[in-house]
């Protein structure tokens, strides 16, 4: 009605022909509504505003809106406001109408309490200390990595995007630690680095709907803590005494069990593929029957965009099973001989030395098998048996008497029994 009215005032003033009628509606994109916590507004900002005080300030910036009983507003925000979809966003506007000038500088009041640390809890920080020791350098990396890296090294297709990345190419949150320490090693190998070893404390982050919000968390994301370390280059610095060679597997599942001390006999070390790994290098880790964590050495397909010649190993772990502990035991040192057997067995090759010492495990218990080492694997090339030779050498001790023949050549018989029984193993 008022552009009909408007168009005949034109054309009797101006004159003219008037054109057909364009009919065009634009469709503004839908927002969604966001709700702001009085309380929590109130907590932010340090200072009690009251609820009349902060309808007065959305009426004022024209945002529609509606308050319950709680105090909870639920906010429409103008169109044209696209900076306004989030909690903090209202208590910003809140903060900037009211003055942050009225905002008294309060240094915050806490209640210190001292609390005496769990014997049989350790400290996250306790990993750091510890892998320092063991001549590795900490890298603190950020939390939010570049997309491909959690497609190649997670297979994850869909990981928490940002929604105002500082970088294009840092768009989506870590899921892993393992990327960002293969980008330390490849930025320490361009200059000329021969040996690099680094570790990460830090978290890590999931969808996870069962998530409610609270102080420290995030409604639907787990934030779980991890550990991870990576070595590359020669496995120990040159010198004269010892040959130099490439860091493998072996060099890292050693650094990892003298990193968890005590807690490293009850690791198990399983098979397993990850997309970051080598298919034929990698394995999954135990800690009493609970899955914490992957080791391994770098798939050799990655080896390209990291310009890298040798693979690098990595190991990546929660470490919130193991921040609880048994407290230590303490022993007398048996003052009785040691007497040592050494036992050779073909076994299937696919078989993994760990289900050899699980099978052994119910002897080991009596107390007079104190340890077995797997001193020697062969293979004849020749034989058309998919089998292999497994030497290992049993220590036995009594605590308060001398171990007689009789008695070792007893349990030596008990444990060949139950290797072939159990696992199905024959004496070479």
């Amino acid at each position: 009605e008022h552009i009909e009215y408007m168009s005949r005032l034109i054309l009797e003033v101006c004159g003219g022909k008037a054109a057909r009628v364009i009919d065009q509606v634009i469709n503004l994109p839908e927002r969604n509504q966001v709700k702001m916590r009085l309380a929590r507004c109130n907590k932010v900002l340090g200072v009690d505003v009251s609820v009349e005080e902060v309808k007065q300030i959305f009426s004022d910036l024209e945002f529609e809106f509606e308050v319950d009983a709680e105090n909870v507003f639920t906010v429409n925000a103008p169109s044209y406001r696209f900076d306004i979809n989030i909690e903090e966003d209202l208590i910003e506007e809140v903060a900037r109408v009211y003055g942050f000038e009225r905002i008294p500088a309060r240094e915050p009041v806490v209640q210190a309490n001292i609390f005496p640390f769990p014997e049989v809890r350790r400290s996250p920080h306790m990993f750091r200390h510890l892998m320092a020791g063991m001549d590795y350098q900490e890298v603190v990396n950020y939390s939010f990595v570049d997309e491909n890296w959690e497609r190649n090294y997670q297979n994850n297709e869909n990981p928490i995007r940002l929604l105002n990345p500082i970088f294009a190419q840092y768009a989506v949150m870590r899921t892993s630690l393992i990327g960002g320490l293969l980008k330390n090693i490849s930025h320490n190998a361009k200059y000329r680095q021969n040996r690099v070893r680094v570790f990460e404390l830090g978290r890590v982050f999931f969808d996870d709907p069962e998530v409610k919000a609270s102080e420290k968390t995030v409604k639907g994301i787990d934030q779980p803590l991890h550990f991870a370390a990576a070595s590359w280059g020669l496995a120990h610095p040159e010198q004269w005494g010892e040959k130099a060679r490439q860091v493998d597997f072996f060099d890292l599942k050693n650094d990892l069990e003298n990193l968890l001390g005590s807690q490293a006999e009850d690791l198990r070390f399983v098979a397993e593929e990850h997309p970051a790994l080598h298919p034929g290098r990698s394995a999954a880790i135990y800690y009493r029957e609970q899955k914490i964590g992957i080791i391994g050495e770098i798939h050799p397909q990655w080896l390209a965009d990291l310009d890298l010649q040798t693979a690098p190993v990595v190991f990546e772990i929660d470490i919130k099973p193991l921040m609880d502990h048994d407290l230590v035991v303490y022993k007398e040192v048996s003052k009785q001989p040691v007497v040592i057997r050494d036992l050779a067995v073909w076994a299937p090759a696919e078989l993994n030395y760990q289900e050899v010492l699980d099978a052994l495990a119910s002897i080991r218990q009596e107390g007079i098998l104190r340890d077995i080492t797997l001193f020697d694997v062969w293979r004849d090339q020749k034989s058309e048996q998919n089998e292999r030779s497994l030497a290992m050498r049993f220590m036995f001790q009594d605590a308060k008497a001398t171990l007689e023949d009789a008695q070792v050549e007893e349990l030596m018989k008990r444990i060949l029994n139950t290797l072939v029984e159990k696992l199905g193993l024959r004496l070479r």
